[in-house]
């Protein structure tokens, strides 16, 4: 984002993976901040220091304005393949959009899935709702959309709605993005709201679900988490911020396996789980009625 620029550098072992092979290595070189102008107003992209000082005692993670003011930057440097995720959301929700139909964003943060929404579905009738309890969040979203509706024409109609998904009242729908968000769902909840997105689908409709993995082989989880931490190096983010953040975010996130994911949406009454993306530790499935 704003003050990173990417280079490639000659690799070094991977901190715990010293007998492994030496792998290319990707750095961010710092460059000049920048703002750009969306709707009118001024948006700053800011770099992600929250982590960056000692804390003498880390609080947990909370989606407040400190955040989201950086969050486009955290997430980019924290997710690998969130890009790719985000702007393949929107190519795979065109197969799944039925007519005068409902597409929920889920957890929609600052409105990256719900842009990529409107930006590939052209099915007649259908809108975007996007959910956040965020308040913070869902006011820079409104900011983005906003500023989406005067660079594009016919877009879908979009919704923004402050709310707990727990309690959203579901539409009939054909398709519901669910995007780094259930894993901050208490786990004994996950199965029922799955359960509800199940019977709020419109035949031939889909779920697409993005998590971060954790893994019951130890040896992959250790290798992957390895692997996470060196993305985050990578990325710019010193071992400080990466310890501090995860002190922050261990009570808040409690990742699944790909085995309880599957098992927990046929539970739910989905007929088939298909994984489509993975980088490291992080995957994103369809999952279909």
């Amino acid at each position: 984002m704003g003050h990173y620029c990417l280079g490639v550098f000659s690799g070094q072992a991977l901190n715990g993976l010293s007998d492994r092979p030496r792998i290319p290595a990707l750095t961010w070189l710092k460059c000049r901040p920048f703002k750009i102008s969306i709707a009118g107003t001024a948006v700053s992209k800011e770099p992600d220091r929250i982590f960056a000082q000692p804390l003498a005692q880390v609080p947990d993670f909370a989606f407040n304005e400190d955040v989201v003011r950086v969050f486009p930057d955290m997430i980019k440097r924290s997710v690998p393949g969130y890009p790719t995720i985000v702007e393949n959301l929107g190519v795979l929700a065109a197969q799944f959009a039925q007519p005068d139909s409902v597409l929920y964003d889920l957890g929609s943060s600052l409105g990256a899935v719900t842009q990529a929404l409107r930006r590939h579905v052209r099915t007649d009738g259908c809108k975007v709702i996007a959910v956040d309890n965020s308040a913070a969040m869902v006011e820079r979203c409104r900011e983005y959309l906003n500023g989406q509706n005067s660079m594009f024409q016919e877009l879908l109609p979009v919704e923004v709605i402050e709310g707990d998904i727990l309690a959203l009242a579901f539409e009939p729908a054909s398709v519901v993005a669910l995007n780094f968000t259930l894993q901050f769902i208490a786990p004994e909840e996950r199965l029922a709201l799955l359960s509800r997105i199940r019977q709020s689908l419109l035949p031939g409709g889909a779920l697409i679900l993005s998590e971060k993995l954790r893994f019951s082989d130890p040896e992959e989880h250790a290798l992957l988490t390895d692997l996470h931490v060196a993305f985050k190096r990578a990325n710019g983010y010193s071992d400080l911020e990466i310890a501090q953040k995860r002190s922050a975010i261990e009570n808040v996130m409690k990742p699944d396996s790909l085995e309880e994911h599957r098992e927990r949406l046929l539970a739910a009454g989905f007929s088939k789980v298909v994984p489509w993306f993975q980088c490291l530790n992080f995957a994103s499935l369809i999952a279909l009625p």
